[in-house]
């Protein structure tokens, strides 16, 4: 058990040496022309890595405990999930919470059925430019953004859904 703990932390450095630095930073709407950025960061079940997501539509959603709005979203990520996994979306939701016990506390309440990874120092955030809390990046199969979420309001659900299936369908 203490060699895994010992090992996880060299395995998120030689991954993210491996994976390089972020292509762009996503700043706005990404109308297909902004690459994501990269990352490797520990998961609830291991590394979780951008480039092994390439060929899904993926939404990266950023969160913390703390953060209201976000306890809003999950059941919604959830359902988003539920609804498209199958037509080949993946949910990603990092974790920018310091402590991870706040993190773990969240999740024992929402049980995410989707993919969690943490990131404590906060980079990934700071290569998409994350302002708001939750923010959150639709990227297509090639690992192109498509749009980009400020906040979460369930009245713009309706619409961020829509992208999830117009990119999905493709």
């Amino acid at each position: 058990m203490h060699s895994r703990l010992f090992l996880l932390p060299i395995t998120v450095l030689l991954a993210s040496l491996f994976i390089g630095p972020p292509n762009a930073s996503a700043g706005g709407v990404g109308a297909d022309t902004l690459a994501a950025p990269r990352f490797a960061l520990p998961g609830l079940h291991g590394l979780v890595v951008s480039d092994s997501l390439r060929g899904k539509v993926v939404y990266v959603d950023f969160w913390a405990s703390w953060c209201e709005p976000c306890r809003r979203s999950f059941p919604w990520l959830k359902a988003m999930h539920e609804k498209y996994g199958s037509k080949g979306l993946v949910v990603v939701a990092i974790n920018l919470d310091k402590e991870r016990r706040a993190a773990d506390d969240f999740l024992k309440k929402f049980t995410p059925p989707f993919t969690i990874a943490f990131d404590p120092e906060g980079k990934s955030a700071e290569a998409f430019d994350v302002s708001t809390m939750p923010s959150s990046f639709l990227i297509n199969p090639t690992g192109m953004i498509l749009s980009t979420h400020a906040g979460f309001d369930l009245k713009r659900t309706g619409e961020i859904e829509a992208e999830i299936q117009g990119a999905c369908s493709k």
